[in-house]
């Protein structure tokens, strides 16, 4: 059995949401094994990846905050989406994997709890192409689709703290409570690995380091306007 964390923070200030985020990715290692994350927006927002220019894209959407994620990626609406992060230390297999293959293996598993919802879904075998910078405007190879549209897709970052995994569903499809798909991905049986998931209980250490990194990076224009 594989053990893991289980942080359900619900809808959340966007700010602190990227700071939990990486906040989790430095911190995994000290946990000492991988922490699911899910999550909501407590006011609409947009992300973008941490290597593209901010002013083309503020410029492009009006949706304000806008803020720099701390994984790559293009820009991504948050308005009633659901979204989950995955950090993983480095000790674990997953940090291991190829960018693609930890790719694949997390769309995997969504479609694994969707289909346990009897919803249908299939990893994009080929790319479509986006909008300029877009996330949700056509696919990459992997992306979770249904039809013709793009269900899920993910940015990632990996370095020697570990390895962390961003991503949205959108839009979520019709007829099932995200109760019900959060209850599905923290399976057993849909893991794939048969994975354990035990509350997070988050301490002093991890909650002053979100709350560092709202003040000193997240919240900070400096940073969100950098490139």
């Amino acid at each position: 059995m594989d053990a893991w964390y289980l942080l359900n923070s619900g809808p959340t200030d966007p700010v602190a949401n990227m700071a939990w985020d990486e906040a989790l990715l430095e911190q995994c290692g000290r946990l000492g094994r991988p922490v699911l994350r899910l999550y909501g927006w407590s006011v609409p927002a947009a992300t973008f990846g941490y290597f593209q220019h901010r002013a083309p894209l503020a410029a492009m959407l009006p949706v304000r905050p806008l803020l720099r994620r701390p994984t790559g990626g293009g820009l991504v609406l948050h308005l009633r989406d659901w979204t989950y992060s995955v950090a993983v230390p480095p000790g674990h297999a997953w940090y291991g994997l190829s960018a693609v293959e930890s790719y694949r293996r997390m769309h995997a598993w969504l479609q694994r709890s969707f289909a346990a919802l009897g919803v249908g879904s299939e990893l994009a075998p080929c790319c479509r192409s986006e909008g300029p910078g877009q996330c949700f405007v056509g696919w990459e190879k992997f992306d979770l689709v249904q039809g013709d549209r793009k269900l899920a897709g993910a940015a990632q970052r990996r370095n020697r703290l570990g390895l962390l995994i961003q991503g949205s569903v959108q839009p979520p499809p019709p007829g099932i409570a995200r109760s019900e798909w959060e209850r599905a991905l923290a399976s057993p049986t849909v893991t794939g690995g048969g994975a354990v998931f035990e509350p997070l209980s988050a301490d002093a250490d991890l909650r002053g380091r979100v709350e560092e990194l709202v003040a000193t990076r997240h919240g900070d224009r400096d940073y969100q306007q950098r490139r």
